[in-house]
């Protein structure tokens, strides 16, 4: 029998922070689950628990972080969980800040309403202001971009393993160089300036026997988009995804996990809008400004080992191409990256795990990466 999901209070409030450091279409916005889980509902086996508004509970957490994209830093998120009703699963109100390394910062407000009755409702407001290099062919362009966005989706359970949502998002956003002395390729001269609106509608077949650390199952997961200029330029796109999921247990404490995906979007996407190795899919390994293209396949591998109550080790590998048509996603070459990781489970309650990664690609380029929850 499928256990309940349940996201605990530290992956909660790593949802906000998901949401300001993530580089995606909004570069470092628009993606949260580059970083985590995102704005999936938070579910509660809390038995006997007193529900309304008045009867939440406060917390804050820092959470540091570290990806290819805009370095090291940390987060503080800050919020109130609470349950709506006896047969809705935990809601949160929550606030978050963000600063790395690199100048990088970023601040924002997200909720996730259950009411019940299959019915979910998030929202999130962020404002960031993000630097990071994007690899335009042999180019490397040190890149300034601030925007605010904001998204929203109501999504509706119709079983425990069928979630149909529908969603919404709206950035407005600015890119130029970070520096003086080099000049912007003519082909990226309509993404500097931006006020784009996007719908959307989502699918999520979850068969998975944990929310948090599952060790059998499946989930599939897809999206189609239809991105559009609200600027007097008209401008109108597509872009969609899917990732599956399965996880197989092979042994006491043994889990091997996989994940498939594949990408689509419309040649004239802005450039963070289109298919990137490392942000579509997760894959570890690679900057994720490099690798970004029209069409994406990849696969990935992780085999996961707990060490006693509180530590465990992964190993991961995988491969991905990016290409114009699915056709010629070889020509472009193989990006195959693999690597080692710790994982320290932060509650004895509930199976949530501080992350530390490290990985190398067959660039022979490494990086670190330090996130809360497992990759996928």
């Amino acid at each position: 029998m499928k256990q309940a999901k349940y996201q605990s209070k530290i992956t909660t409030f790593s949802t906000v922070f998901a949401i300001l450091t993530s580089v995606s279409a909004d570069s470092l916005l628009a993606n949260p689950d580059i970083v985590d889980s995102g704005l999936s509902p938070v579910q509660s086996t809390k038995e006997n628990a007193d529900y309304g508004f008045r009867n939440g509970s406060a917390l804050v957490v820092p959470i540091p972080f570290s990806n290819p994209a805009i370095g090291a830093g940390l987060s503080l998120g800050a919020g109130y969980l609470f349950q709506l009703s006896p047969d809705a699963d935990t809601s949160f109100v929550g606030l978050g800040i963000m600063g790395s390394d690199n100048g990088s910062q970023a601040h924002g407000l997200a909720t996730n309403l259950s009411f019940g009755s299959g019915w979910s409702l998030n929202l999130a407001l962020a404002e960031a202001d993000i630097k990071y290099d994007l690899f335009f062919g042999s180019l490397k362009l040190p890149i300034k971009q601030d925007g605010e966005l904001f998204n929203g989706g109501l999504s509706y359970a119709v079983s425990k393993t069928n979630t149909f949502g529908v969603n919404l998002r709206y950035l407005d956003t600015s890119i130029g160089l970070n520096t003086d002395g080099t000049s912007i390729p003519a082909e990226l001269l309509p993404d500097l300036q931006l006020e784009l609106g996007s719908l959307g509608v989502s699918y999520e077949w979850d068969l998975r026997d944990d929310g948090d650390y599952p060790t059998n199952g499946s989930r599939l997961s897809a999206a189609v988009n239809r991105g559009f200029s609200l600027s007097s330029e008209s401008r109108a796109y597509n872009y969609a995804s899917l990732n599956l999921d399965t996880y197989h247990t092979v042994g006491e404490e043994k889990v091997v996990a996989g994940r498939l995906s594949t990408c689509a979007a419309s040649s004239d996407a802005p450039f963070f809008d289109k298919c990137s190795i490392g942000f579509t899919d997760g894959l570890r390994g690679f900057n994720p400004t490099q690798f970004y293209d029209t069409r994406l396949v990849s696969a990935q591998a992780e085999y996961r080992q707990r060490l006693g109550k509180r530590f465990g080790f992964v190993a991961f590998g995988g491969i991905g191409w990016t290409g114009s048509e699915f056709g010629s996603l070889t020509e472009n070459g193989d990006r195959i990256a693999g690597g080692v990781g710790l994982r320290y489970r932060v509650s004895q309650k509930f199976p949530v795990d501080f992350s530390v990664d490290v990985s190398t690609n067959n660039d022979s380029e490494e990086f670190l990466y330090i996130f809360v929850g497992q990759r996928f």
